[in-house]
């Protein structure tokens, strides 16, 4: 009986033991979730903070462009015949108006020695015509109007003295009307020899020569036609420059308009940019400009070449030529590249690294500053010049703030925060926007 009592007070003990095991247990997890809440009211954010700097700025205008020769040929023949000889090859530096090639022109050559004689002969029948047959004529005119002149004048006398005889009767009458016939005949030789020189001055002479430079030109017109069409088989280079596209091998037939040959001159390099007008207006013919071509790792110098003076149609933007120097050859035509153009400056301006700008959802600019609590408080700021490193602060900062460079992405105004190294999730989260 005794032992059966005993047996029911420890199984009362025994109940009661679980339920309080229960309540220690849940105490316990309760106070280790308020200790780690309340670590995690205290814990701070690392970030990385600056002063802004106070100094020169200047605006770098950035945008892409593909890098083109300063003069470009694509040579064509302008008649269709094989190629004889090739003087060239690709990679082969020529000058301006050398030889690269010569085409079939045996046809051509005998068609324009055809014509050389005819124009030689022209030439002869001009001289004689011009320097022997008019002047000729002419002498011969004049030489007969003298001729004529003189033979009028005799026969004048004669009539006159043979008139006088009659009245005196000494003739008989017909002898008189015999003179004076002669006399009518001798006028009538000098109005014809009179005449005919006049003609010579005035009309005849003037269009024979007409006539003889005429038949002169229109064979020196055909021998000159023919010697054009003998030189297209000649192709030269209109440039200097390097020759960077040879298509066609000696023997294959080249085609009218078709390009044989292509020539670069690739002594200086272009990068034509297309830019707003608002900022094409601040800048100007001979400013300073550099190009980010891969695989070299400075900048290259390059100046502003041309600043179109009318808008593209199509984009309303203004073309802006880059100019480089490319003497050494460093450097291919084709090459898609990075611009920075050097726009407006600032002296003594406020500025930050772009890193510590932030962008809101309606646009506006931000950055996070620590104040004296070292607590982050978010301020917002107006932006002016940007050298794609740094930008300006117009306003919103007076430069004795200490901002948030990395690390602001995401971080809430009132955050806890301190300076110190960010790890690298951090830092790539800083450098965007919000």
């Amino acid at each position: 009986m005794s032992s059966n009592v005993n047996f029911s007070r420890r199984l009362v003990l025994h109940r009661h033991a679980i339920p309080l095991a229960g309540i220690l247990i849940g105490a316990f997890l309760l106070q280790g979730c308020k200790k780690t809440n309340d670590s995690d009211v205290t814990t701070l954010v690392t970030v990385q903070a600056e002063h802004p700097e106070v100094g020169d700025i200047s605006e770098r205008i950035m945008a892409d462009a593909t890098l083109s020769p300063v003069a470009q040929a694509a040579i064509s023949p302008k008649i269709s015949a094989p190629v004889r000889t090739f003087y060239v090859q690709r990679g082969s530096k020529v000058k301006a108006g050398q030889l690269l090639a010569v085409l079939e022109n045996r046809d051509l050559a005998a068609v324009e020695l055809d014509n050389k004689g005819q124009y030689t002969a022209a030439q002869a029948s001009f001289n004689m015509q011009t320097k022997a047959q008019v002047p000729e004529d002419y002498r011969k005119a004049e030489l007969d109007v003298a001729q004529a002149k003189a033979q009028l004048e005799l026969q004048r006398q004669i009539t006159t003295a043979r008139q006088q005889l009659l009245a005196e009767g000494a003739i008989a009458g017909r002898d008189y009307d015999t003179a004076a016939a002669a006399l009518v005949q001798a006028q009538a030789a000098y109005d014809v020899a009179r005449n005919h020189l006049d003609s010579l001055k005035d009309v005849s002479r003037s269009a024979t020569l007409q006539q003889a430079q005429g038949q002169l030109s229109s064979a020196e017109g055909k021998y000159l036609a023919a010697e054009a069409q003998a030189s297209y088989s000649e192709i030269r280079s209109p440039i200097a420059g390097i020759v960077t596209d040879r298509p066609l091998f000696p023997g294959e037939t080249a085609n009218s308009g078709t390009t044989l040959i292509t020539v670069m001159d690739t002594s200086s390099l272009l990068a034509k940019v297309h830019l707003s007008q608002t900022v094409a207006q601040r800048l100007n013919v001979g400013d300073d400009a550099s190009i980010l071509v891969p695989g070299i790792d400075e900048p290259v110098p390059a100046k502003i070449s041309l600043i179109s003076p009318a808008l593209d149609p199509g984009s309303t933007t203004v073309e802006v030529w880059l100019r480089t120097d490319n003497s050494a050859g460093k450097y291919k035509a084709g090459t898609p590249i990075r611009t920075s153009i050097t726009g407006r400056k600032a002296a003594k301006a406020v500025k930050i690294p772009l890193t510590a700008v932030l962008t809101g959802q309606d646009g506006g600019k931000s950055v996070m500053v620590i104040g004296a609590d070292g607590v982050a408080h978010k301020k917002t700021v107006e932006l002016g010049i940007n050298d794609g490193e740094d930008v300006q602060i117009t306003k919103g900062l007076s430069g004795a703030e200490t901002v948030i460079t990395v690390g602001a992405y995401g971080l809430d105004d009132g955050t806890k925060v301190k300076v110190g190294a960010v790890d690298k999730d951090e830092e790539k989260a800083g450098g965007e926007t919000k």
